[in-house]
């Protein structure tokens, strides 16, 4: 039989060449696909009695042939009869599948095709396709023919008596590397491995031990050994109960997944949902410290076990995207070549699914069990962070539900949920307008004089050094009521929270007004302000703050730009705090010999430039070979 496929184009094989796929290697995925549908068919057919014959090795072999240039993908599904190959091969886009589903909807078998087109994907990288085929059915075996052109060649095939389809391709000049044994194994590894139908591809060596031969100590010799390489896992982790399944099954399966990353995952969430929609994976928090990865494709996307992509944005929510794992759902549109998500409901859906049940399980971990000094969040907190931190940023329900389990981390180590920590400050940290005060600090180390002189005062401090603690202390102060975060390096220790009571003044009107333009001539005018202020006689003579305002938004502006780019763009600036109640602040003031009015100024200046980690180079030389002299 020779004749016309039934095309509305006679460029129909361009267009599936260039533009129908994005990208060639999909091919094998395609065919693949078609062989595991073949066999899911005949098992269906054998589950309800309509197929009574043996079943028998039902494993997809891939060959590859580079002398004759030709790769074969052979199944012992349910095969065509002569009007099958014509209605599905020869009417390109009619999908077998489709009818078959319709037919056996109720059917538990999952089939992956929906299209009609994917066998079509061959001639992308063929010169020549050619299918040997023979139906579960008493008919003859078919062998189909066609050169890239809408003409083909179809004729009964007496010698093919095996149940099944063998595609064979003959390669293309241009696609030489899919005629390489690590190019096709590599292709089956990222598309095939965890399809539901053993696939086999050539051979691998492996180590056993001996069944002739025996060491010195009489044990067995290990030997290496070749067998059938079998490229996938037909039954993975997510597609089993989550109660069947231990923490160590989760980790094992995670580095097969990524086998590359040698680090533990925290903990696992395994998705399981059949109403309104089918989806099943396991998604796995890793390590987030103080980066975002920037490689967040992590997410692997299948399609009834069959790989599609592992960048799922809009499947996934934006926060979630620092997760690693598997998700798999049949009701993720995607288009013709499966190759990119579509818009839908449907996505909508499971991506507030997904979320949810992340927060469910953050929740769950918040609560601590009976007889432990920790919850497993607490555990864990520091290491997830950012990414709950990230979450509550871009993601409004999420952030509802995490207000409840937030934790808020004290310099000491002790952990606080936001509604227990308002509680334990208030009657202290309230100030003069009844706004609850948030002490927190960045660096403990480098800011350590200011906490101990905040915790002197009997307050209490939070250690807050994410990336993006900015922009999240900024959604807290939104969120809770009356509230207002403040670094402990941004004022003096009594301005931190503003009371009623003030310090007594030692200088006059006079006595200040002189004593402020020594100081600011000693010092960078641009780059520090100077403040006069009545502290208590203990403190130091000189501090160096700088303003929560423009700091916050500076750190807002690097890691955000866009309109706060402004902000970004401004020079450092800082206060120097002149404590007109010490001693030593009198001695400059009544300084007669201005050389060594001027010498003292900068002593004090540097000593508060070094408590602050600001003193470097040149000035810090200066001020040892100072410090030396006067001493």
């Amino acid at each position: 039989m020779e004749g016309k496929l039934n095309v509305q184009t006679e460029n129909i094989f361009p267009v599936i060449k260039k533009f129908l796929y994005s990208d060639h290697e999909i091919f094998l995925r395609e065919l693949i696909s078609n062989a595991v549908d073949a066999t899911q068919k005949l098992k269906t057919l054998s589950t309800r009695g309509e197929f009574k014959g043996e079943l028998g090795d039902l494993t997809i072999d891939v060959k590859l042939d580079p002398k004759k240039k030709t790769l074969t993908v052979s199944d012992r599904g349910i095969g065509m009869t002569a009007d099958e190959v014509e209605k599905y091969i020869n009417q390109i886009a009619f999908s077998g599948v489709t009818d078959f589903m319709e037919k056996y909807k109720d059917s538990h078998e999952q089939l992956i095709g929906h299209f009609g087109l994917g066998f079509y994907s061959a001639f992308m990288v063929s010169d020549k396709v050619e299918i040997f085929t023979k139906s579960w059915k008493d008919e003859p075996a078919q062998h189909w023919s066609c050169e890239g052109n809408p003409e083909f060649t179809m004729e009964e095939d007496p010698k093919h008596t095996d149940r099944g389809t063998d595609i064979v391709l003959h390669i293309a000049d241009d696609c030489k590397e899919f005629l390489e044994e690590s190019t096709v194994l590599q292709l089956l590894k990222k598309y095939c491995r965890f399809m539901p139908v053993a696939i086999r591809f050539g051979e691998e060596t492996v180590w056993v031990d001996s069944e002739t031969e025996c060491d010195k100590d009489g044990k067995p010799k290990r030997v290496e050994k070749k067998q059938p390489r079998i490229i996938n896992d037909p039954d993975p982790a997510w597609k089993k109960s989550p109660s069947s399944l231990t923490d160590e099954d989760y980790k094992k399966f995670y580095h097969e997944l990524f086998p590359m990353n040698f680090e533990e995952p925290l903990f696992q969430i395994h998705l399981n949902v059949d109403y309104p929609f089918n989806l099943t994976g396991i998604l796995y928090f890793p390590k987030v410290r103080k980066t975002i990865d920037p490689n967040r494709n992590k997410i692997q996307l299948y399609c009834n076990q069959v790989f599609v992509t592992d960048q799922v944005e809009g499947v996934v929510p934006d926060y979630l995207m620092l997760l690693h794992g598997v998700l798999d759902s049949p009701d993720i549109p995607l288009n013709v070549s499966r190759s990119y998500l579509q818009s839908d409901g449907n996505v909508k859906k499971i991506s507030q699914h997904i979320s949810k049940k992340v927060a469910d399980k953050l929740e769950e971990m918040s609560k601590k069990k009976e007889g432990e000094e920790k919850s497993a969040l607490e555990e864990k907190w520091d290491d997830i962070k950012i990414f709950v931190q990230y979450g509550m940023l871009t993601d409004e329900k999420f952030c509802e539900r995490a207000m409840k389990f937030y934790l808020l981390k004290g310099v000491d180590g002790t952990y606080y949920t936001l509604d227990s920590y308002r509680e334990k400050i208030k009657a202290l940290q309230t100030d003069k307008d009844k706004t609850v005060c948030y002490l927190y600090a960045s660096d403990a180390e480098e800011e350590h004089a200011y906490i101990e002189k905040a915790k002197a005062k009997g307050y209490d401090v939070l250690l807050m050094d994410s990336p993006l603690e900015s922009h999240f202390i900024n959604l807290l102060e939104q969120k809770l009521e009356k509230s207002r975060f403040v670094r402990v390096d941004s004022d003096t220790v009594e301005k931190l929270i503003p009371h009623d009571d003030a310090i007594p003044e030692k200088l006059s009107k006079e006595e200040k007004e002189k004593l402020q333009p020594i100081i600011e001539g000693e010092v960078d005018k641009q780059k520090f302000t100077v403040q006069l202020e009545s502290l208590e006689e203990s403190d130091a003579p000189m501090q160096v703050t700088q303003s929560e305002f423009m700091r916050r938004y500076r750190e807002m502006a690097q890691t955000s730009g866009g309109g706060m780019g402004f902000y970004g763009e401004l020079p450092e600036s800082y206060n120097l705090v002149v404590n007109i109640n010490h001693p030593l602040i009198s001695r400059v003031l009544n300084e007669t010999d201005t050389e060594k009015q001027k010498e003292l100024v900068h002593q004090l200046t540097d000593l508060a430039l070094l408590a602050n980690g600001l003193l470097k180079g040149e000035a810090l030389s200066k001020f040892l070979q100072r410090s030396v002299a006067m001493i």
